[in-house]
């Protein structure tokens, strides 16, 4: 029988191939990074193919890496759904949970059932919270926050770092002509969250002109913006997770490949004084497995730049 890896080095490929860097996979899997570059390099041994290039000062996966990679996600969600769905005897309470509405609405809500499901006695309670970094609320267990990391007196773990890319309506698309290249976004509405800064931000990386930027209507809640990109009513500078299914469905399309990496990530954050909750854990082992197993299916989507061509009328 073939020698099996480890699940460390396993989780350390896994980690990689979703980052695409040592330093990030290890501050996600608590490492130093020459402990993940230590459990890569022994993977590669064991398997007896080559996992990883170096290219320049980076180090990149191999197409072979890139397909084992996803093959140990698929099998670590397995795993980690096998350990939801038994370590749902026995376990019950209530959860309260503190979610962004803009998330809740886009991800978890459409997901929610599955905890239900596998915890059916565990009542669950979902609640917004004042600002997306708000961690304030006593009668919390969990709070899924956009921020960053800094939460004196919680435990906090990294749940997603976000990408924003400009998306909007194909009806949009259709009416305009299509948006050949970013310049022709001078001639478009712009849409908001709040302020003008994200948009300022992908301006400045597409070497166009800031003050371009500041113009447009701002939301106070990321679900208007993005009722109002659905509704053709301009372009969005939309987060590429939560808008993943509209992509994938053809309700919002990608116009350009350019994203910006933000500063801030979607995070869990537990009080100290409510670790023990046996609910809040099996919520928290939920989710992991949830997103380990939509990062499998992201993989398999179609280029949203050219999905976005497919809706222009001849």
């Amino acid at each position: 029988m073939p020698r099996i890896p480890s699940t460390q080095a396993l989780r350390a490929l896994e980690c990689f191939s979703r980052h695409g860097t040592v330093w990030q996979a290890a501050e996600e899997l608590n490492l130093t990074r020459s402990a993940v570059s230590h459990q890569l390099r022994l993977l590669e041994h064991t398997l007896g193919f080559r996992l990883m290039n170096r290219v320049g000062t980076r180090v990149e996966l191999t197409p072979q890496g890139m397909a084992y990679a996803h093959e140990v996600r698929h099998a670590l969600a397995t795993i980690s759904g096998a350990a939801i769905r038994n370590a749902a005897r026995g376990v019950s309470g209530t959860l309260v949970l503190s979610c962004p509405p803009g998330i809740a609405s886009s991800w978890l809500c459409p997901r929610i059932g599955g905890f239900a499901g596998a915890f059916p006695d565990v009542a669950v309670s979902i609640v917004s919270p004042r600002r997306l970094d708000d961690v304030s609320n006593p009668d919390v267990d969990l709070f899924i926050t956009f921020g960053f990391r800094d939460q004196p007196g919680m435990e906090v773990e990294l749940l997603k770092e976000v990408d924003f890319v400009p998306v909007c309506s194909p009806v949009l698309l259709n009416r305009i002509g299509g948006l050949d290249e970013p310049a022709a976004l001078h001639g478009v509405e712009l849409l908001h969250l709040q302020d003008h800064g994200d948009w300022e931000a992908w301006f400045r990386t597409a070497g166009l002109p800031v003050a371009s930027a500041r113009r447009g209507v701002c939301f106070s809640d990321m679900n208007m913006v993005y009722a109002a990109a659905l509704a053709a009513q301009g372009v969005a500078m939309g987060d590429k997770f939560i808008c993943q299914q509209a992509m994938a469905d053809g309700k919002l399309v990608r116009p350009f490949d350019l994203a910006i990496r933000s500063a801030e990530s979607y995070y869990v954050v537990m009080p100290s004084e409510k670790t023990g909750n046996p609910a809040s854990a099996a919520f928290r082992d939920w989710l992991r497995a949830e997103l380990a197993d939509d990062g499998a299916g992201a993989e398999r989507q179609i280029s949203f730049h050219n999905r976005a061509k497919d809706f222009r009328l001849p």
